[in-house]
């Protein structure tokens, strides 16, 4: 099952937290309380979208999920399911 993303809020203090203060991986882990891969992956995703900090000014929560997700993508760190299809046939 893949895991539940964090809040649009906290994707937000996560880049920020990354590009504005220059923290790292573990430094976000302690001040979010989330795991350092976790943060890492919200960054990469940024990174690979285009984006920095600070966002573009009205950035939506909506498109900047569309930007990070395309086509709905779940986070990087999730397990892929197996092709069940395949282990029934």
């Amino acid at each position: 099952m893949a895991k539940p993303r964090l809040s649009m809020r906290a994707i937000r203090e996560v880049l920020r937290l990354k590009y504005e203060r220059g923290l790292s991986g573990s430094e976000i882990e302690a001040s979010c309380g989330i795991r350092k891969s976790t943060a890492n992956d919200y960054v990469l995703r940024a990174r690979q979208a285009g984006l920095g900090w600070p966002l573009p000014e009205g950035l939506s929560d909506f498109e900047l999920d569309r930007r990070l997700f395309p086509s709905g993508q779940a986070p990087a760190s999730s397990k892929a399911l197996p092709d069940f299809a395949h282990i029934q046939s």
